[in-house]
Parts: structure tokens; sequence; C-alpha cells
């Protein structure tokens, strides 16, 4: 694989987190305040497709280990996960038990923290608390042909939802967006390609696309069944177009590509600073715009997570960010370090 492909990717991967942590920015600071601002209407825009872009990008890899040995499998894509799962899901009760103890006792917090180790996921650590059991899925059923997958998918997402646990819900949601970014990546990577062959075309469709997806999502129609499927891989394809456009610029697919390859930086740490800035703007009334509010919160949960790491691996807390030796299956180094942190 080229060095473009992958440039595009992180590139990707940069504009899926910014728009997840916009997304649990904006609302949050929209329900502190009861007002909604002028940030909810780019919210309510990417929702069709801000969580399908997201898992069909983290499924473009995992040809790569999917057939390997299970040892090697389950270390890159399960046990990598669940370490950071773990040790965050730590870190974030650390700084909410007080307030859910004062609130529902010791004994309903623990029971929380339970649930959230093995049924449950918490809060914003849901995402990576699910992608190995895609990525589990595809291992046991890649003998199972491509278009009955996809079919299987699809009828999942297309199904309202009801099942017991509201995570159940969204693995049927979002399985078949996984599944296509494994199955479907050379048509993908084509689409790049050809996006960088015609960039004035790209723009042309990305400007369609922006209409139709605006439209619908203003009609109120944008998560009916079928059309929530259609606009979740139009969007997917959008964000892979506008990925290799803002990549292809100098400043800014430096900035897209840096917060991609380091997204799961961002991903970790971004509650922490975002419900800091939040009760800083709030009690203060400095903004007093909730729009604007919501975008100052959304930056600083972009940026200080970065600062954070920085220190982190000035003061010996690589483990916050980087997995140790003791938490890994294999021990990859050299290119196959390389090749492992790629996947």
């Amino acid at each position: 694989m080229n060095r473009s492909r992958v440039d595009w990717v992180d590139a990707a991967k940069g504009l899926c987190i910014v728009f997840v942590v916009m997304m649990h920015s904006t609302l949050g600071v929209e329900r502190v305040t009861g007002e909604t601002g002028w940030m909810g209407a780019v919210v309510a825009f990417a929702q069709p497709f801000r969580m399908p872009d997201f898992f069909l990008i983290s499924g473009l890899f995992l040809s790569r280990v999917v057939d390997r040995d299970w040892r090697t499998f389950l270390d890159r894509r399960v046990v990598h996960f669940f370490y950071f799962y773990v040790l965050w899901l730590v870190i974030q009760f650390a700084f909410k038990a007080p307030g859910m103890v004062a609130a529902e006792g010791a004994g309903a917090t623990a029971l929380v923290f339970v649930e959230s180790l093995f049924i449950e996921p918490f809060g914003t650590l849901w995402f990576i608390w699910i992608l190995p059991f895609f990525a589990l899925t595809v291992r046991l059923t890649r003998r199972v042909p491509v278009p009955v997958m996809l079919a299987i998918g699809a009828a999942l997402e297309i199904a309202p939802p009801g099942l017991p646990l509201p995570i159940l819900d969204e693995f049927a949601s979002r399985f078949v967006y996984f599944y296509a970014g494994y199955a479907l990546a050379p048509m993908i990577f084509r689409l790049a390609d050809g996006v960088a062959a015609r960039p004035g075309a790209a723009l042309a469709g990305l400007a369609v696309w922006g209409v139709v997806n605006g439209a619908m999502v203003a009609a109120g129609l944008a998560m009916l069944p079928f059309l929530s499927l259609g606009l979740g891989f139009a969007g997917a394809a959008a964000i892979v177009s506008a990925a290799v456009l803002i990549g292809s610029l100098p400043k800014a697919g430096d900035v897209a590509r840096f917060l991609g390859a380091h997204s799961i930086v961002v991903y970790l740490a971004f509650f922490l600073p975002m419900g800091a800035s939040r009760t800083v703007l709030v009690k203060t009334g400095v903004v007093p715009d909730v729009g604007t509010m919501s975008l100052i919160v959304t930056v600083a949960a972009v940026v200080v997570p970065f600062a954070i790491w920085w220190v982190a691996m000035r003061v010996g807390a690589r483990f916050l960010f980087e997995r140790p030796a003791w938490a890994r299956l294999e021990r990859p180094n050299g290119a196959r370090a390389r090749l492992a942190a790629a996947e």
C-alpha cells in the first residue's frame, strides 16, 4: 500500500474524531444550559454519517490480521482495545464516581462499574469497547460470502431498535459499516484514487451530497429505515473524498493527518477538558452564545488531550496512551511494530 493511501486514511480518522468530539461537546453544553445553539445544526448534519464513517475506516485494515494466527489477531484487535478501555474506565470513574456515590450510593456505583466492564460500556468509551466484538465477528464469519454478510449487516441496520441491551442495538446498527470497511476496502481505496485524480469532480459530488444530506436531516427523514443506511454509506464515501482533498492541502492536511494518526489520544482523554471547559464557561458566563460556547469546548476537547499526552510521555506515564509490553500477547518491533500501528 502506497504512502498516499495511508495519508488519506489518517486524514479521515482526523475528521472522524473531530465530529465525535463535536457531538459530545455540543450536546453536553446544550443539556447543561437548556438551550440550543448554532453548533447543534452542525451536529445534526453529521448525525447520518458520524459513526458510519468511523466504523468503516476502522475496518479498512482488518484484512491484514484477520487470517493471522489467533495470538496475533487477539493481540492487535482484542487485547489492544480492551487494555485502553479498562485503563480509561478506571480513570473516568476516578473523576465521576464521587458524584455517583453521592447520588446513588456506593453499591449502585460499584454495580455500574462491573456492568461497564462486561455488559454495558461506559460513556464515551463505548466505541473502543465494541470494536473487538466487530473484529471477532468478522474473524468467525470470514468464510461466509461477502454479499451474504453485507445483506445480514444491512438488515440489522434497518431493523428497529429494541434489543435487551442498548449496546446490542449499537452493534446491530453499526456492524455493516465496519464489515464494509473490511470487505470493500479495495473499492474504497479505488474511490480515494479517483478523488485524487479528479478533485474538481469530487468537489462537485461533495456539494451534491451536502445538499441531499442536509435536506434529509432538515426534513427529519435521515434516520428512517433504508434512508439511514443509504445516507450512512454516502456520508462515509464523502468523508473518504474530503479526507483525500484535505490531505492534499499542505497545512490543513498535516493537521488532519496528525489528528488521525493520534486519534486514540483524543478519544481516550477528551472527556476531561470537555467537562472542565464546559463547567468554566457555563459558570462564568463569559461566552453567552451557546453555539460559540460549544465550539470552544470542542476545540479544548480536541487540543488539550495532546497536552496531557505530551506530559504523560515525559513523566513516565506512557502506559496511558501506549500499550506496555506486559499487556501484549506478541512483541512487535521495527517494521512489524509500524505495521501493527497502522492496523
